[in-house]
C-alpha cells in the first residue's frame, strides 16, 4: 500500500503529494518521505539536505530560488504550521511548460507536499502568520550555483493571493526576465 497519492499539475514533472494519514483514537501517523515511492515519480537521487523555515508575517513572500546544474535540486516542500501558497516556475529551456508557474496551497491540515523537480524555481507566500515549512533537497546548497527570479516579474505574472506584506531586499532585487532569457539546461 502506497502512503501517497501523486497528483499531476499542469507543469510537467511537478506533483502535488497527498500524504495518507493512518488514524486511530491516539492520533495519526503520516509519512513525509519514502525513497522507493518518490523514485517512481522522478527523484533521481536521495535526500541530501533538510531545511526548516519560519516566516512570521502573513502575506510575506520568499523566492523564487533555484540552483544551476550540476547542483540542480529536486525539492519536496511541506507545511508544518500555518498555510502557504507554494509556487513552482518551470525554467527548463526545452520544456513544453517553460516559464509557466503553478501554485498549490500547503497546510498542516491538508497534509499536502509539493514535489518540485530539478530545473524549477520555487517560492511561496504565507497565507497565515507563523508559517513553518520543511524542505527536503536532493542536493546540498551551493552558493556559487544559486539563481533566482523576481517574484514581481510581469513576464511570470504570478497571481499572489494576498498583497505582499514583506519581501527581503535580496528577493526584491532579483532581476526580471528579459527577451534573451533562454532558461536552464540540466
Amino acid at each position: 500500500m502506497g502512503r501517497f497519492d501523486f497528483i499531476d499539475t499542469p507543469l510537467l514533472g511537478a506533483k502535488i503529494v497527498q500524504r495518507k494519514k493512518i488514524e486511530d483514537s491516539r492520533g495519526f501517523l503520516s509519512r513525509f518521505f519514502c525513497a522507493d515511492e518518490f523514485h517512481e515519480i522522478g527523484l533521481k537521487s536521495g535526500i541530501s539536505q533538510i531545511n526548516h523555515t519560519l516566516t512570521r508575517q502573513k502575506g510575506a513572500v520568499r523566492g523564487l530560488h533555484f540552483q544551476y546544474s550540476p547542483h540542480a535540486e529536486t525539492k519536496i516542500v511541506s507545511c508544518l504550521n500555518g498555510e502557504v501558497f507554494d509556487v513552482a516556475v518551470d525554467l527548463r529551456k526545452d520544456s513544453p511548460t517553460f516559464l509557466q508557474w503553478h501554485g498549490v496551497v500547503l497546510s498542516k491540515e491538508n497534509q499536502r507536499s509539493f514535489f518540485i523537480p530539478e530545473g524549477f524555481a520555487h517560492g511561496f507566500q504565507t497565507l497565515t502568520e507563523d508559517c513553518e515549512l520543511i524542505y527536503l533537497h536532493s542536493a546540498p546548497y551551493a552558493k556559487n550555483a544559486e539563481g533566482a527570479l523576481n517574484v514581481l516579474d510581469p513576464k511570470l505574472n504570478i497571481n499572489w493571493p494576498l498583497p505582499i506584506s514583506d519581501l527581503s531586499e535580496r528577493d526584491r532585487n532579483h532581476l526580471y526576465i528579459d527577451q534573451n532569457y533562454q532558461g536552464i539546461a540540466l
